[in-house]
């Protein structure tokens, strides 16, 4: 049942499959249905998931009120509220299934438990967190030293499956542009 998950942990630190086995012992199944949301503004992030199926994104608000797509997370992917789990403040960012998903979650208190308990755990949270701050950094200088046309193409690249299952008004705010610009892209992307 969990072997994408083990997988993907032994992607991060590869270890004994005993040892992964006792790694994803805590994660929970939980599906949740499309446009439902794992995490809401204003509240702690008390779980954090592993996407075994479907699309998710982050969001937040501009202080124009716009919504803005922060970031996406297909399958094989880890996401929560970093800060807020970690840290026990209230989020500020939405996490929403973009399409009917299926994750393994593991709560605050089992994870901090299992970091106590499992030293390949706390080696795998430490390299998990370092990778997540990585793509945060990478996305910050993408936005500041690319075009938007060079921010598609890096998107498009890494992840198609997100134009399968996104809708364009979050691609094109996750990208810093109106959808018109995004239409104008999308054909001179073709065209090439």
């Amino acid at each position: 049942m969990k072997d994408n998950l083990i997988r993907f942990i032994q992607q991060v630190l590869p270890m004994s499959p005993d040892s992964a086995e006792q790694v994803v012992a805590k994660f929970n199944p939980m599906k949740i249905e499309k446009n439902n949301y794992i995490l809401k503004a204003g509240t702690v992030c008390n779980a954090s998931h592993f996407i075994e199926k479907g699309m998710v994104r982050s969001y937040t608000y501009d202080l124009q009120g716009n919504e803005v797509t922060t970031a996406f997370y297909p399958a094989n992917t880890y996401t929560s509220d970093l800060l807020s789990f970690f840290k026990r403040t209230p989020a500020k960012e939405y996490i929403q299934a973009i399409t009917n998903c299926e994750t393994w979650y593991i709560t605050y208190e089992d994870m901090q438990a299992s970091f106590h308990a499992i030293p390949e755990f706390r080696e795998f949270g430490r390299l998990n967190i370092v990778t997540q701050y990585s793509l945060l950094k990478e996305r910050m200088l993408s936005n500041l030293q690319k075009t938007a046309d060079q921010r598609y193409s890096d998107l498009i690249q890494s992840h198609p499956e997100i134009l399968q299952h996104v809708p364009l008004k979050y691609i094109a705010s996750y990208l810093g542009i109106a959808d018109t610009s995004l239409s104008r892209i999308r054909k001179e992307s073709v065209k090439k």
